[in-house]
């Protein structure tokens, strides 16, 4: 089964964390996935509409592609709820002691 053409873009921008799309174009010429521009544009755009990449014009004919990094949000009543479950956990076997 052949891997979506899309899945090798994100992959190739992931690796770097951020290019221009004409060092992109020239990466996936390179590694002999030849794209029409149509259909790379198209590709992009699905991936920043996933929400995966941003991509912003630097110059009228460069634009600067990045992956969009997902910071967790960290909930603090989750958190002590978590870690009374694991001293419940622990305080259930006989014998045990901290």
């Amino acid at each position: 089964m052949a891997i979506p053409i899309r899945n090798t873009v994100y992959d190739k921008i992931k690796e770097v964390n951020s290019l221009t799309d004409v060092d992109l174009f020239k990466i996936l010429i390179k590694e002999r996935y030849a794209l029409p521009e149509d259909k790379f544009n198209k590709i992009l755009l699905d991936l920043e509409i996933l929400g995966l990449i941003t991509v912003v014009w630097i110059t009228k004919d460069e634009r600067r592609i990045e992956v969009v990094i997902v910071e967790k949000e960290i909930d603090k009543v989750e958190e002590q709820n978590k870690e009374m479950m694991e001293k419940d956990y622990e305080a259930s076997f006989p014998g045990f002691e901290k």
